[in-house]
């Protein structure tokens, strides 16, 4: 079990991963392939950092979001996620506007820690940067805080430290229960991911810069 880190001299988020800002950030979709299938949900949790230093979950950002013009709908999909396209309790948004509601307040996350850009944090996390991303491309909006390749995933992390590879069994594991109700939801997946992110990095030895280095 790691010690607290000391309040008065951890180092900044700015100084622990290369200046990037982790966000945990989990998609619902109409399918596997973020070329064709219809970004439907989309919900964002910066890490943040409590007053000892120890990483902790932030606020999330959520949308619900309509198909966008020219992509599809696997059926099957539908069936496991429990989405009810143009359902009036789903206020559903515009791509471009659900995209907005991600951005706007992961840009002050990342502003507010001093880092350059968020780096995208998800359990499987190329899947939800690829959806990710594939909308940016469609709505062609040009102020994309995440890095466009490079992530944190999950999988990897909870793989080592738990030797579980499946979100439901890494968060049993880690202790932080698991309600399959609520599973498949974007706000719930990404609350988990974000508490399974924490529980494994708060128990890693704090790297601090090197003299001269910040």
């Amino acid at each position: 079990m790691t010690e607290p880190h000391d309040a008065l001299t951890f180092p900044p988020m700015a100084d622990r991963f290369r200046g990037y800002l982790p966000v945990v950030v989990d998609v619902e979709t109409g399918g596997f392939d973020w070329n064709r299938h219809a970004l439907l949900e989309i919900a964002a949790v910066p890490i943040e950092l409590d007053a000892a230093g120890r990483y902790v979950p932030g606020e999330v950002a959520h949308a619900h979001i309509a198909p966008a013009p020219g992509t599809e709908i696997d059926p099957k999909s539908l069936e496991v996620t429990g989405i009810k396209i143009g359902h009036p309790l789903r206020g559903e948004v515009d791509e471009r506007t659900g995209l907005d509601a991600i951005f706007v307040p992961v840009r002050a996350a990342v502003k507010k820690h001093g880092c350059q850009r968020a780096i995208l944090v998800g359990h499987n996390a190329h899947f939800d940067l690829n959806f990710l991303n594939a909308a940016v491309a469609r709505v062609q909006h040009k102020r994309n805080p995440f890095h466009p390749f490079s992530v944190f995933d999950t999988v990897t992390m909870a793989g080592l430290a738990y030797g579980q590879t499946v979100l439901a069994r890494a968060a049993m594991a880690a202790g932080l229960g698991w309600d399959p109700k609520e599973a498949h939801s974007a706000v719930y997946d990404t609350l988990q991911t974000a508490r399974l992110f924490c529980a494994i990095a708060n128990a890693w030895p704090l790297q601090r810069p090197a003299s001269g280095d910040a």
